[in-house]
């Protein structure tokens, strides 16, 4: 699995900053719809209740929401970079400014763990977070992200 192959350009964005969690769940849902299809309120939904279990915030500023949705045919994902970090009771204690997303059918079990397990290592590189942080333009940024696994695999 690459992260081309579930992270389109429409489904990038960088704003300014978010009021709170719900917000944020609201901005990546409006994303989720424009980009894949997923009808806002039941990605909007799913996020809340998978939250809810306990936080996806990772540490160092990342953290990665994910739901399963139901009547979605593969896996999908949304990033969304915010300019003022937002507090989201990550592990660390510490704000979150880098959000990756995923989306997954009901029935996606593996393909569900696979793609967390790629994105999380593609967040946990610091040199891929630094040039995050340093871009607002969306090309750059879903170049970065797809570039980055590409690198490795080579």
């Amino acid at each position: 699995m690459q992260i081309s192959e579930i992270l389109t350009q429409s489904a990038v964005k960088a704003v300014s900053s978010v009021t709170s969690k719900k917000r944020l769940f609201q901005e990546i849902s409006e994303i989720a719809h424009s980009a894949h299809g997923i009808p806002t309120g039941v990605s909007l939904e799913a996020l809340l209740e998978r939250e809810s279990l306990g936080p996806t915030g990772v540490g160092h500023g990342v953290a990665l929401p994910h739901a399963r949705v139901k009547d979605l045919d593969r896996v999908v994902a949304v990033f969304l970079r915010v300019e003022r970090p937002l507090d989201f009771d990550a592990a660390d204690r510490h704000p979150v400014d880098l959000f990756f997303a995923l989306f997954a059918p009901e029935s996606a079990g593996v393909d569900h763990l696979k793609a967390l397990a790629l994105v999380a290592r593609t967040m946990r590189n610091n040199d891929v977070c630094t040039k995050l942080r340093a871009n607002t333009d969306p090309t750059s940024l879903h170049a970065i992200l797809t570039e980055a696994q590409e690198s490795k695999a080579a």
